[in-house]
């Protein structure tokens, strides 16, 4: 949509405001909005101006200055507000006009770019299948004397003998027991097909809706692929709409990894490929999977530098409460065909020539997508450049359930790391990938790593209420 287009738009739907957003380090949103009649060529033109300083990881106060640059092929109508509103991502700049390189959205960019000067493909196509856990109430705090958090839902396995219901209506979720069951077993069905609905309003292709395995409201949505910064951009779009339909409906939707103990978390699997003028590049008759060479030069890529994009895929202290053996987490670094142990699965079940890809089952939403759609393309391009070999380094294929190999076979598989502050170690160690073509910059890479080791040690000096039960009558 060019700006034109855009502004005709603004006519045509009677829009009232314009709402110009960018995306921080996080991975979160935020917004300025303009009365729509302060709203012409000249905005998309000149930016939109805001205070960087008061973004957590952007800037000190003494350079404070920034400027968002409308993107006018993301405009969208809000949904939900009560006067109309017309949605605009931003891109960062500095005020000299040069690209911020701490913003997230410019970084997908750079990817996409240096994806072309490299010659191997002129695009790559993303598709992430995001989980998340639909509840009706949640509750928590952290204080110097209290620490606890608790969330209910109404159809969770703990709640088959609530009382609150008036007579208990039974049909509740079973712990592993919430892969698409029909109702009244699933209660979501109609706050899903809301979900999708304004989805489809809001310009994306929706391709399914189900419950998800864990108890207690799992549930996930699949939107059609796109290329990477579209992707982003759709995905922000995504936990957008899903958060605010959830609350029209008196529930809150989380995209935490592991909210619950004892039963599945939400990951975030990741399909990719790469494309050459329209020409899938992944796709080989007859062999591994229909696997090119490229694409499991791309799959050694990813798995060789794994440990360090967990750091940016998987971002969050709680990642790792996810990433444990036994909840269908994919915690080993190998390869598969159809195998949902692995890490990365090559999807085979009804599958064409463009529509072979591959599945980076590790990530979760807690990881900002710009971030991590673009590093799992430069980890899968520095594979492709080095021609590393998953099978020759001992990454697969692994065609059998992983969980169930004996102790010794297992020796022989890496791991994902254990703790966040693993995986931040490997990505200081394992980052140059990253930097190739500018891409990444090492100061990013510097703060980013600063700003998630805070995160890690201000989880890590709390007092946790299970180490009560375990110390308290020491």
């Amino acid at each position: 949509m060019s700006v034109q287009k855009v502004l005709e738009l603004i006519k045509e739907k009677n829009i009232e405001f314009v709402d110009f957003r960018f995306v921080d380090l996080a991975g979160r949103a935020h917004h300025i909005t303009l009365p729509a009649s302060e709203v012409d060529a000249d905005t998309f033109v000149n930016g939109v101006a805001f205070d960087g300083s008061s973004i957590a990881g952007f800037r000190g106060i003494e350079e404070s200055d920034m400027v968002m640059m409308p993107d006018p092929e993301t405009a969208y109508v809000d949904p939900f507000t009560a006067h109309a509103t017309l949605i605009v991502i931003s891109n960062i700049h500095t005020p000299d006009g040069d690209r911020y390189d701490r913003d997230p959205r410019s970084i997908a960019n750079k990817a996409e770019e240096y994806l072309q000067k490299t010659g191997i493909g002129t695009a790559a196509f993303f598709a992430p299948e995001s989980e998340f856990f639909i509840f009706d109430d949640v509750r928590y705090e952290s204080t110097m004397n209290s620490s606890s958090f608790f969330v209910d839902s109404e159809e969770a396995a703990w709640n088959t003998n609530r009382k609150e219901e008036g007579g208990n209506l039974g049909f509740k979720v079973g712990v592993k027991g919430g892969y698409v069951p029909v109702a009244p077993v699933d209660s979501q069905q109609d706050i899903r097909s809301e979900m999708v609905r304004l989805l489809q309003e809001s310009g994306l292709r929706v391709e399914r809706h189900h419950h998800e395995v864990a108890t207690a409201g799992q549930a996930e949505i699949n939107f059609r692929f796109d290329t990477l910064t579209k992707t982003a951009d759709n995905l922000m779009k995504y936990k957008y709409i899903v958060h605010n339909v959830a609350r029209q409906y008196g529930k809150v939707a989380t995209f935490m990894p592991k909210p619950l103990f004892g039963d599945n978390g939400s990951g975030m699997h990741v399909h990719q490929s790469i494309f050459n003028e329209g020409e899938p590049l992944f796709y080989e008759k007859g062999a591994y999977a229909n696997l090119s060479q490229l694409a499991l030069n791309y799959i050694g890529g990813i798995l060789y530098h794994a440990p360090a994009l967990i750091a940016i895929t998987n971002p969050s202290t709680n990642s790792f409460k996810r990433l444990v053996p036994g909840y269908e987490a994919p915690v080993n670094l190998v390869y598969s065909k159809g195998n949902r142990s692995a890490a990365i699965r090559i999807p085979v079940a009804a599958v064409t020539p463009k529509g072979c890809r591959i599945e980076f089952r590790t990530p979760d939403s807690t990881a900002n997508p710009y971030l991590a759609f673009a590093a799992m393309l430069m980890a899968g391009l520095d594979g492709i450049k080095r021609k590393i070999d998953p099978t020759a380094l001992g990454y697969g294929p692994y065609d059998k359930n992983i969980y169930e190999l004996s102790d010794e076979e297992k020796k022989e598989i890496r791991s994902v790391p254990a703790t966040l502050d693993e995986a931040l170690d490997a990505l200081e160690a394992d980052h140059e990938f990253l930097t190739e073509g500018g891409v990444f910059t090492k100061e990013f890479i510097d703060n980013y790593v600063a700003f998630k080791r805070a995160e890690a040690k201000a989880v890590s000096i709390r007092v946790h209420p299970y180490e009560y039960s375990l110390y308290f009558d020491c």
